[in-house]
């Protein structure tokens, strides 16, 4: 027994060596998922309040439209981003961009806007003008402005208003966009390893007869898939650690959940995937029948277990459809843990998912393994 498993501890030790020396494996594994991290977290970081690309021409030489357009232009209104696009000057570039879709909506000031009316008050109507493929932009943009000139009209007409909205802050902490989908880049990076990994390693492997060499030997199956289950989780917690370390220093990520708790079931994750990656990468006899079985595989979990958009966002149909694949429990346990804090034993039907699925995948994969 001990000789067993001395054998796994130093093929799990070549792997991990054979890893981090391979610099693609590096870039594919760590670097990849990271670069995925400062895309959706420049996009998620740029998405505070609303934002708008608009044209605004102003044909008012009074004082008020003109600090009216000030405003717009210098971006000085409260809660709301305005991008005023200075090439689109003329009604024929206004339009082919709101068709483009480079503009959200046109802002027009007419000649008399903000010019005194018969009350000696300011007045005047803003002309807003949008395409039926910005519709939904330029009716959010309608709203924000009439916002805006109720408050400036409240300056000059002194209303008592019968009904009105009082807020009220709870004390529960919400979760920033990053902090919900960091969970589904976590599921990205786990699918990475212990499916691309192997699916990528195997067929090269067998073609320069490394494996069929390590048949002769009494390396065991079970030992070979031991050895590499602890080599890609400590390749795997690595690389989640530096996902970790960058989304927290950089995108102000927060963690409500136990680090002592998470790694265990990250590792319980990535072993189980790993079971999908040996058996496909076990099966496949060289490159050509390895990769469409990766995608076959892979690219249903990415699209339908959460990583990258919300489950509920789907029909119920497919949630119901969803909820039975591997990586669902994976980044929905990660998601609680993460964002809500929860411990491992609140995810008891998540972790009971995920050991189902990996008793199945492992029984598969020792059946359809091939040494060459």
């Amino acid at each position: 027994m001990k000789k067993s498993f001395f054998t796994v501890l130093v093929f799990a030790k070549l792997n991990t060596k054979r890893f981090f020396r391979d610099k693609v494996a590096l870039f594919f594994a760590i670097l990849f998922p990271v670069i995925f991290l400062f895309v959706f977290g420049t996009i998620f970081d740029s998405s505070d309040g609303a934002s708008f690309t608009v044209a605004l021409t102003n044909q008012s030489d009074s004082q008020f439209a003109k600090e009216f357009e000030k405003q717009i232009r210098e971006d000085k209104i409260p809660e709301v981003k305005f991008k005023v696009d200075e090439q689109a000057t003329d009604e024929a570039t206004i339009k082919q961009k709101m068709i483009r879709g480079q503009i959200d909506a046109a802002i027009t000031l007419p000649s008399d806007f903000g010019k005194p009316g018969e009350d000696g008050k300011p007045a005047g109507q803003v002309q807003l003008s949008y395409s039926q493929n910005s519709s939904q932009a330029g009716q959010t943009l309608s709203v924000v402005l009439e916002g805006i000139l109720s408050g400036v009209n409240q300056q000059y007409v002194n209303t008592k208003e019968p009904f009105t909205v009082v807020a009220k802050q709870t004390a529960d902490q919400g979760q920033k966009q990053i902090d919900y989908t960091f969970a589904g880049l976590l599921g990205f990076s786990i699918i990475g390893l212990g499916i691309f990994g192997p699916i990528n390693v195997f067929p090269e492997l067998k073609k320069q007869g490394i494996l069929r060499r390590l048949h002769t030997t009494p390396l065991r199956v079970w030992q070979y898939f031991v050895a590499m289950s602890i080599s890609q989780s400590i390749q795997g917690l690595v690389a989640i650690g530096v996902l970790f370390a960058v989304a927290i220093s950089v995108f102000d990520l927060t963690v409500r959940g136990n680090f002592i708790e998470i790694i265990p079931f990250i590792v319980l994750s990535i072993v189980m995937i790993l079971g999908i990656g040996l058996a496909l990468g076990g099966w496949a006899k060289n490159e050509r029948q390895a990769a469409p079985l990766s995608n076959i595989v892979v690219f249903p979990m990415m699209f339908l277990s959460g990583t990258f958009f919300p489950r509920f966002l789907m029909p119920e149909w497919l949630q119901n459809v969803s909820a039975l694949l591997p990586l669902t429990p994976v980044i929905e346990g990660l998601r609680l843990m993460t964002t809500e804090g929860q411990h491992l034993t609140q995810l008891l039907p998540q972790i009971g998912m995920i050991s189902v699925w990996m008793v199945i995948i492992y029984i598969i994969a020792f059946r359809v393994f091939r040494w060459e």
